[in-house]
């Protein structure tokens, strides 16, 4: 019997869910339904379609935008950056220098200085350093030039005739060929030469008002620093005010450590050159050498450069052997530079890697020319410490600058 009733319930159960299909079937054929369903969203109508797409081909593509969405905003920021390049260019050299002069005043200020006694000293002084070594290297090379000069057309005329008598002689002709081209080539591009006149002369009216404005900005950023910065602030939204202000306070003591630490590196590089430039009794080794501390601030590139000029001054003054051992003199400071006094003075808080200082330079370069080489790489310094405090969110308190009095003092 109980088998029996089992038996019954079931096919009672599969009638049951025939109807219920049945049923179903002939709501979806209602006209009614139908025009229900046409009228649905088109998200909910797609979800399924979105389910069906792969998981990973929807993380790659939700990356894709967000990668294209920041390559805009940075493209769209360089171009800014480099439209307004009379006003971005002074202020962003400014702050650099603020980063460096900061220590100073803080050190002054805590003795007992007046704050803007302190910061006019600062300004001034360093005004003072930097139009000092640029007169030493305009001296230097106004002193030695006529003398370069002939050394540079004796040498010439020592390979001249090296080529004629050497192992692979050449013949004059084509020598003497070979200098009415250079000669022709000189005399058909005067126009030439005199647009790169103008633009320089163009070029220095610039430089001025560039550097009266970054003197401007200079004194406020140390005098004022705190309120301008606690200004800025209003514009980030109050939930994230906090940890941007510690993240950039963060990033701004890595840039103080990172220009003071520049600093002595170059000036090491610097008082190396000279002493080797001074040993081969190489002309020109002061201005050399200051050149050398300039070209330091330029990571790889500006040691490179700065070092195949002070070979190349040695081998038209003193010769190939003494060349030599310049060069090897040079190689040796970079040597010294980048296995020794960078991992040192820097430490983990602020290292670039290699390839990264690089790709830097070489996007500064193309956006800001010289002087987006020269910040290239302060701010890549600056933007690793901001996102990695960022990202952390770690508390560090407020760090670099100092809390802003309620009435400046003079």
């Amino acid at each position: 019997m109980a088998s029996r009733r089992e038996e019954a319930a079931r096919r009672g159960a599969i009638q049951k869910a025939e109807r219920e299909q049945a049923a179903m079937q002939a709501a979806a054929a209602d006209p009614a339904v139908q025009e229900a369903k046409a009228a649905t969203p088109f998200t909910e109508r797609t979800g399924d379609f979105g389910r069906a797409v792969p998981f990973g081909i929807r993380v790659a593509a939700g990356w894709s935008w967000r990668l294209l969405a920041i390559a805009a905003l940075v493209i769209g920021l360089g171009w800014a950056m480099t439209y307004f390049s009379g006003v971005t260019v002074p202020v962003a050299v400014a702050l650099l220098l603020a980063a460096l002069l900061q220590p100073l005043i803080g050190l002054l200020t805590r003795h007992g200085w007046p704050r803007g006694l302190a910061v006019t000293l600062g300004v001034v002084g360093g005004f003072l350093v930097v139009v000092g070594v640029l007169a030493l290297i305009v001296q230097q090379i106004v002193q030695a030039s006529g003398e370069l000069y002939d050394q540079t057309l004796a040498g010439v005329q020592t390979f001249l005739t090296w080529l004629q008598e050497g192992p692979l002689p050449v013949d004059a002709g084509q020598i003497q060929q070979f200098e009415d081209r250079i000669v022709d080539w000189a005399r058909s591009s005067q126009d030439t030469f005199l647009g790169w006149a103008q633009t320089a002369g163009g070029a220095v009216g610039s430089f001025f008002a560039g550097l009266a404005i970054a003197l401007f900005a200079l004194f406020f950023f140390l005098y004022d620093g705190p309120r301008i910065w606690n200004a800025v602030l209003r514009f980030v939204p109050r939930a994230a005010r906090e940890r941007v202000d510690v993240a950039s306070r963060t990033g701004w003591t890595s840039l103080i450590s990172y220009v003071r630490a520049t600093v002595l590196v170059a000036l090491v590089d610097a008082v190396g050159v000279l002493v080797v430039a001074l040993v081969l009794q190489v002309p020109l080794a002061p201005a050399l050498a200051a050149l050398v501390f300039l070209g330091a601030f330029v990571p790889i590139v500006g040691a490179v450069v700065t070092g195949f000029v002070a070979v190349a001054v040695a081998l038209v003054a003193v010769g190939w052997v003494q060349a030599l051992i310049m060069l090897g003199g040079v190689i040796l400071v970079m040597q010294l530079e980048g296995n020794v006094l960078q991992p040192f003075l820097l430490g983990k808080a602020v290292s670039v890697h290699p390839l990264a200082v690089i790709l830097a330079i070489t996007v500064g370069i193309t956006l800001g020319g010289i002087v987006g080489g020269l910040i290239a790489i302060p701010v890549l310094a600056f933007v690793q410490s901001f996102v990695s405090t960022l990202v952390r969110g770690d508390d560090f308190g407020r760090l670099a600058l100092p809390e802003p009095a309620e009435e400046p003092t003079t």
